[in-house]
């Protein structure tokens, strides 16, 4: 019996060494791939590490105007819909509501990438898309037709993008599909619903320009709740109360933190006056009875915003206009409405007590 246990014994080596051969060959071939790959000359930008990176994930009905597509998927099925794209593959897609905020955070990152060539904290645009893998060509086709710099590609072929959203350590995610964005803002993604305006303004193309409604979107639903359960005298009332107490943050909080870490890159290399980023606070609250509170809690986190207008009610549709943003978050679908009206490109943010109040 000895023997035959020393046997087995001599003849155990074998396999581990190949298996070691085996990964020791692999991790050559890996190194070997991406040295090819780093010496590769390029004038792409490569897309920054995750962790670096202030990461955008825009599914393709936000990208592209794919609102001729969506009703054949629907009134014929996905093999019709697939078959369709794939006839159209040299057919380029128009642009989606998401398609000039794309545009304008790819010139920040030109700007960032002159001003600090080494540098990766800067925006990275990821498709997430719930499409199949097959109306890839036709995306990656108009991507490139576009010029635009989305390396990173989600195609979940039906399945929730969520896992993926985690995964890629996402800052803000766009979609057409208010189920999806849902699900990432209770994910605790800031995530909001894209919607196309109703007429074509032009935007700028040498700045970056976001619009935030206050309650329930940079901040929380605190003082909504008042509103809506105990009138708006008791608002003002608690509000000025409260003044010194910071409101607690809001879904969007997080974006407009990493817009202002990059606006004081450009304020570093003494660029405020030419800095391609521009913040606005467009909220419904009056200044006087309840705007201190909002500037103060703002200060008290350390952000700036460029321009804080205070409506006191009134709609915000024509000053929206003036501002022309790429894109204006909203967690109503009134304000989402008159502002896509007169030609803003508005986005919701399912979040708060105004939800239970008008579903959208």
């Amino acid at each position: 019996a000895p023997g035959t246990m020393s046997g087995s014994g001599s003849e155990e080596p074998q396999p581990s060494q190949a298996a070691q051969d085996g990964q020791q060959e692999a991790e050559q071939d890996w190194a070997a791939a991406k040295a090819f790959y780093d010496n590769l000359v390029t004038k792409r930008a490569r897309p920054p590490k995750p962790q670096n990176a202030i990461t955008v994930a825009v599914s393709s009905r936000a990208l592209f105007n794919l609102v001729e597509e969506r009703r054949i998927y629907e009134e014929h099925g996905v093999e019709k819909y697939v078959e369709y794209q794939q006839n159209n593959e040299n057919v380029t897609l128009k642009p989606g509501p998401a398609f000039y905020f794309v545009k304008a955070l790819e010139h920040v990152n030109a700007r960032l990438l002159e001003l600090y060539p080494d540098d990766e904290e800067r925006f990275d645009i990821v498709l997430m898309t719930n499409n199949h893998a097959q109306v890839g060509v036709r995306l990656i086709n108009s991507i490139n037709h576009y010029g635009l710099t989305i390396e990173r590609f989600c195609m979940t072929g039906g399945e929730s993008p969520i896992g993926y959203l985690t995964a890629y350590l996402t800052n803000l995610y766009l979609s057409a599909d208010s189920e999806k964005v849902q699900e990432a803002i209770e994910a605790g993604i800031a995530s909001a619903t894209m919607f196309t305006a109703n007429k074509d303004v032009a935007y700028s193309d040498t700045q970056l320009r976001v619009a935030f409604d206050g309650d329930a979107v940079i901040f929380s639903d605190e003082s909504e709740q008042i509103v809506k359960e105990q009138g708006l005298d008791r608002f003002f009332e608690h509000e000025q109360l409260n003044e010194n107490k910071p409101l607690a943050q809001g879904p969007l909080k997080g974006f407009l933190e990493d817009l202002g870490k990059l606006q004081k890159k450009f304020y570093a290399k003494n660029e405020r006056l030419n800095c391609p980023i521009r913040t606005y606070l467009v909220t419904a609250r009056s200044a006087a009875s309840s705007g201190a509170r909002v500037l103060k809690t703002l200060r008290s986190w350390g952000l700036e915003i460029d321009e804080a207008l205070f409506l006191a009610g009134a709609p915000k549709g024509p000053i929206l206009v003036k501002i022309r943003p790429h894109i204006f978050f909203d967690d109503q679908m009134f304000h989402i409405e008159g502002a896509q009206k007169l030609g803003t490109i508005a986005a919701h943010v399912p979040y708060g007590i105004a939800q239970k109040y008008h579903k959208s």
